[in-house]
């Protein structure tokens, strides 16, 4: 199971951290990501890691804004964004690949992830 928590309304150009723990399965042999979703548009990529932390991939549009880190320890998966715009406004959800794909790969795309957490709502405002 992953559960995102620290969704909120905020102002552009402010900073949200998102987390995502999990329970059920040790995260540390599997590339962790989030993606996100506005009303009518389709989920998009937003960010991954790979097993140990040392690679991430991010959408061009949050390059440089949005950081993914992981801790193994606690099973968790973060998001920290800064400089927040309206168009960042989404439903953000956290997500697991479980394809073995060695410990350097960072999942590019929504389709590879496998498991999906229930989101969590971050609300932008000009």
């Amino acid at each position: 199971q992953l559960v995102e928590s620290g969704g909120g309304s905020v102002q552009a150009g402010d900073s949200l951290r998102l987390s995502c723990g999990v329970s059920g399965r040790a995260i540390s042999s599997f590339a962790m990501g989030w993606a996100r979703q506005a009303p009518g548009q389709d989920r998009e990529f937003v960010a991954s890691i790979n097993w140990r932390g040392e690679r991430t991939a991010y959408a061009d549009s949050v390059q440089g804004r949005f950081t993914i880190s992981r801790d193994n320890a606690k099973n968790s998966v973060y998001l920290q964004m800064d400089s927040l715009k309206p168009e960042d406004t989404a439903v953000y959800y956290c997500a697991l690949d479980l394809t073995y794909s060695g410990p350097h790969y960072t999942t590019p795309t929504v389709a590879e992830f496998d498991y999906w957490g229930q989101g969590t709502q971050v609300t932008v405002s000009s």
